[in-house]
């Protein structure tokens, strides 16, 4: 009895913002704050704070009115698809650089799949803040 009465006591459960596109938001654009708006309702998986959605970039087309998940956000890219970038290896002092093709799209601290322009061989990387590629094994 005493419990009932205390849940009662404490009312409905508050609820969450959930944030929202403001307008329709293109895939690879990065999220600015008049892209966003904050709607008091809880969505599971959706963000709920504008500050963890702006400066990072959709990875597919966000429509207006509609929940913004962060697993259709990403860091912006810094690497591309098909772009030529610098594959760096490095172990034990010795440090070989090269170029690759990269085979996706990633942002930095990603791992992205490059393929050695020299070999033809597919690699695995981590993209640096600076564009370049951390191949190890």
């Amino acid at each position: 009895m005493r419990l009932a009465a205390f849940l009662l006591a404490l009312g409905a459960p508050a609820m969450a913002d959930t944030v929202l596109a403001a307008r329709t938001i293109r895939a690879q654009s990065i999220i600015g704050p008049g892209d966003v708006m904050v709607k008091p309702v809880e969505i599971p998986g959706a963000a709920t704070t504008p500050e963890a959605v702006i400066g990072l970039e959709a990875r597919v087309s966000l429509y207006a009115g509609r929940p913004i998940r962060m697993g259709d956000l990403g860091k912006p890219a810094l690497v591309d698809r098909n772009q030529i970038v610098p594959l760096i290896f490095e172990r034990n002092g010795l440090r070989i650089t090269t170029e690759g093709r990269s085979l996706g799209r990633a942002g930095a601290g990603e791992v992205v799949r490059v393929m050695n322009m020299s070999s033809r061989n597919t690699v695995s990387g981590r993209v640096l803040p600076d564009g370049r590629i951390m191949v190890s094994r």
